[in-house]
């Protein structure tokens, strides 16, 4: 495939507690590595696929580094126990994005993505910056072109920007276009946004694109009758759900590694509340974490923070 690389052996290593008893295993003992991308071979599992990318990241003018995200994120992961839900993962390897050349790497993220979808996988994505969520996202909206699928985005920002060029902040955007090309509905919801990082005109955008979007001082104030509400309705309303999580939705002082750290955030124990009940549900069909960036992880606690995240999305995965 395309722009494919096998993922190297090193990222998935650990503590071996195999010697205690026969279920002391850690993740790193659980995933399969597939040496070639053949997802029909794991039909019913879960594909992990890593978008090596941040030439969005460098359009949006971001600090450049989230391409290096999905090695540690996976390296992170690797060490956690694994439970239920955690066999299920399946490492289908990375999508390599050349220099420059933006376009064509989210093209083979979404062809990757279809073929796992059309081979009855669930898709997690490592990024990357969250140009990842063009590539993953319009490859769902092909998947199941004839079902209601939900776009929910926690994050700090609308990601909704004009633009003459691809970019991390243009994904929704570009798949708001593509439905409208499509004369099919464009149903996104922002869990997160904050007033101070989204210019008006975003919101403009928002507003005349019918986003819902429940800010991050709503979730922070007014959790109970703000975003669980809105929560049930998207489950209700809704036959799929794509999720696409940009970490610096969490607060610098939980997540620090990333292009635009966050000056308020939604804490992760909030975000984890948003995250349960649609994993629970039945109807996430595709998730991402983005815009990690290893390279201002000094101590290793972002990479452990994300890592964690899709510990839980994997562990609740129904």
């Amino acid at each position: 495939m395309n722009l494919w690389k096998p993922v190297a052996p090193a990222c998935w290593q650990g503590r071996d507690d195999s010697g205690e008893a026969a279920n002391a295993l850690r993740l790193f003992q659980t995933v399969t590595q597939a040496a070639t991308f053949a997802p029909e071979q794991h039909s019913g599992k879960t594909a992990l696929l890593g978008f090596a990318c941040d030439e969005g990241v460098k359009r949006n003018q971001g600090r450049a580094g989230a391409a290096k995200g999905p090695f540690a994120l996976r390296k992170a992961l690797a060490n956690m126990a694994s439970h239920a839900g955690h066999q299920h993962l399946v490492d289908l390897g990375n999508i390599v994005a050349r220099p420059e050349a933006l376009e064509q790497a989210q093209q083979a993220l979404h062809d990757a993505v279809l073929a796992c979808q059309q081979a009855q996988m669930r898709t997690l994505v490592f990024g990357g910056g969250h140009e990842t969520a063009f590539g993953h996202g319009s490859a769902i909206l092909d998947a199941f072109p004839h079902e209601q699928v939900a776009i929910i985005n926690l994050d700090a920002h609308l990601d909704l920007r004009h633009a003459a060029r691809a970019s991390s902040g243009t994904p929704f955007r570009q798949l708001a276009q593509q439905r409208d090309t499509q004369q099919r509905g464009f149903h996104y919801t922002c869990f997160g946004a904050s007033l101070a990082a989204n210019t008006q005109a975003l919101w403009d955008e928002a507003t005349r694109r019918n986003v819902t979007v429940v800010e991050d001082l709503a979730l922070l104030n007014a959790f109970e009758t703000e975003a669980l509400p809105e929560i049930k309705r998207i489950i209700e309303q809704h036959d799929r759900i794509y999720l696409t999580i940009d970490l610096d939705v969490l607060p610098a002082w939980e997540m620090a590694a990333v292009s635009a750290p966050a000056a308020l955030g939604v804490p992760m124990h909030l975000l984890l509340r948003i995250i349960e009940p649609l994993c629970r549900s039945g109807k996430v069909q595709a998730v991402d974490l983005v815009e990690f960036n290893p390279t201002f992880d000094h101590a290793g606690q972002g990479a452990k923070a994300a890592a964690r995240l899709a510990w839980q999305i994997l562990h609740w995965w129904q």
